[in-house]
């Protein structure tokens, strides 16, 4: 069974610690801390896979701390994935150092925490010992954590441990079998899809016309980069200390955001009564988006990651298609041309005089590619048009209206809105 296979959530919960107890997890801290730091030093070079960095660090990581064997597996797993992490951003022309460890974290998985539904705790594996601790949930019995840890069928897998502003917090981390694939695919033969562009100026389009924005992101982005440049001409201990902190900072920070419009896409799909969205691959983007300040590769990934989670919680699929001439294919005639892109925001047809949007156009294109090759798979999922804020749309370029599309028009119509009055 893959990991695609699954649902996974993440459930915070405040926990309640004895003082002699915490006195165990600050140690733990401490040695965890050196463990991830002993892989990197030693693996910094030479990653390849967590494989590979557990290979090569294990040893050290047992006899210069006093990690048990499965948190000093875990500790190279977790060096690996930050190293894995620089490269990206290192390919991606993002300058990057050899992480350090200063946050007050751990890493659990079902070996070494272990969870008590009923009785509302939790053991955890310290240094020395196990102890245990009290989940402090809400008392309203509607709080969103008691979905994940009442139903028997999400499952524990890794969670983090985290001490912040005096308190110890516990990220756990829950999974459950997706729906059948054959679920998904029992759509109707008018099923609908929603294309989606990831752009410069925009983090993301919709074929409805929904825009979301990246100014600001880009704004709080820029703000970090000269944090970073000043902390490294400093070039002291205590600055690269500091530039960590704050690396992980903006890291959470782009994060949220990323959650944030990956569950409105879910919800715009929604609205609109779609059965899957549909996104271009993401292999080489960043070629084909060189000035886009507020992503990287690996923000391409996350975002595509929550989107697809939160999609299939919500009964929807997800899908690729590869980038073919998306930004310069008129999706009114079909005619394709560089001169379609007179700038980087503006589409005009040089054939049938189309204007529009060029990320709203690429959008429409994204779910128009889709629909063909669904209609040449021998696979289908039984989906024949793409959303738009108006209606919907066949790949033969039928519009279809719908009674919020008609609704929207005459709207547009009275108040003018140009931004709005796309079909």
């Amino acid at each position: 069974m893959s990991s695609d296979d699954y649902l996974r959530r993440t459930v915070i919960t405040r926990l309640d610690v004895s003082p002699s107890d915490e006195s165990l997890l600050r140690e733990t801290v401490s040695e965890w801390k050196r463990g991830c730091q002993i892989a990197v030093d030693k693996s910094w070079d030479q990653y390849t896979s967590k494989t590979t960095v557990q290979q090569i660090a294990y040893d050290d990581i047992r006899e210069q701390t006093e990690l048990g064997s499965q948190h000093a597996i875990l500790a190279s797993h977790q060096a690996a994935e930050n190293i894995k992490t620089c490269l990206s951003r290192r390919e991606d022309g993002k300058s990057v150092s050899k992480p350090t460890y200063t946050s007050p974290t751990v890493t659990y998985d079902p070996r070494t925490l272990t969870l008590f539904r009923e009785k509302e705790q939790v053991t955890l594996t310290t240094i020395e010992s196990r102890i245990q601790a009290d989940l402090v949930l809400p008392a309203d019995e509607n709080g969103y954590q008691y979905k994940y840890l009442d139903g028997e069928d999400w499952e524990l897998t890794e969670s983090t441990l985290h001490y912040r502003d005096g308190e110890w917090y516990l990220h756990i981390g829950v999974r459950k079998l997706a729906p059948e694939t054959q679920q998904a695919e029992e759509t109707t033969e008018n099923g609908t899809v929603l294309g989606v562009d990831l752009g410069v100026n925009e983090i993301a389009v919709t074929s409805t016309a929904r825009f979301f924005s990246a100014s600001e992101l880009n704004h709080k982005r820029r703000e970090f980069d000269r944090v970073h440049f000043g902390l490294q001409a400093c070039g002291t201990r205590n600055a690269h200390r500091t530039l960590e902190t704050v690396t992980g900072r903006e890291t959470e920070y782009v994060k949220h955001v990323l959650h944030s419009v990956s569950k409105e896409l879910v919800a715009e799909a929604l609205r609109y009564d779609c059965a899957g969205i549909v996104f271009e691959e993401l292999a080489g983007i960043r070629e084909r988006l060189p000035n886009a300040d507020w992503h990287s590769k690996w923000a391409f990934d996350v975002l595509l990651t929550y989107v697809t989670y939160k999609a299939e919680a919500a009964g929807l699929f997800v899908e690729t298609i590869p980038p073919n001439n998306t930004s310069k294919r008129c999706p009114e005639c079909g005619f394709v041309a560089d001169d379609n892109r007179p700038e980087r925001d503006a589409f005009e047809c040089q054939q049938c005089g189309n204007k529009n949007h060029a990320d709203y156009n690429a959008a429409k294109n994204v779910a128009d590619a889709y629909l063909r090759r669904e209609q040449q798979s021998s696979r289908r999922r039984g989906v024949s048009q793409y959303a738009l804020k108006s209606g919907t749309v066949t790949p033969n370029g039928v519009l279809l209206p719908t009674l919020m599309g008609l609704r929207q028009r005459t709207w547009t119509s009275l108040t003018h809105n140009k931004a709005n009055s796309v079909v």
